[in-house]
């Protein structure tokens, strides 16, 4: 077993789709309209959908908004430089929410953003922070 996706239901699908794919730069993989339904899921994500999980965005058409409700956490994105990566989101257009330092009680460095329909996502970074040069004596 693997988990496949999750799924956030959005309100204005274009925005959302806007964001994820130029904002934190992943692949719009598929997308379907479902007229009888009406409703239209899109996928995206930073791989194709048999090696890794991915986020479906469900837009129905009736809907442009909803409550997130205090169930809902984040989705968790694993990066390389949380630092440049953060610059690079609020540079466009991204609402970097929490900036990049170690999480309370630990040491895992951690920043939010916050996608258009108020969604957070945690940024993690993956590999340690380069070592300072030492100076000089």
């Amino acid at each position: 077993m693997r988990l496949l996706h999750t799924m956030l239901r959005v309100g204005d699908l274009e925005r959302s789709l806007r964001f994820y794919t130029e904002v934190l730069s992943m692949g719009l993989l598929r997308r379907k309209d479902y007229p009888e339904g009406r409703f239209t899921l899109a996928f995206v994500g930073y791989g194709s959908e048999r090696e890794t999980t991915v986020l479906e965005l469900t837009h129905n058409w009736d809907t442009v908004a909803y409550d997130l409700g205090d169930a809902y956490g984040h989705i968790a994105i694993g990066v390389e430089d949380i630092v440049a990566t953060c610059a690079a989101i609020a540079e466009r257009g991204g609402k970097v929410v929490r900036p990049p330092g170690p999480m309370k009680h630990g040491s895992t460095v951690i920043a939010f953003v916050e996608d258009p329909d108020g969604y957070r996502i945690e940024l993690i970074q993956t590999s340690p922070p380069p070592t300072p040069p030492a100076l000089a004596s």
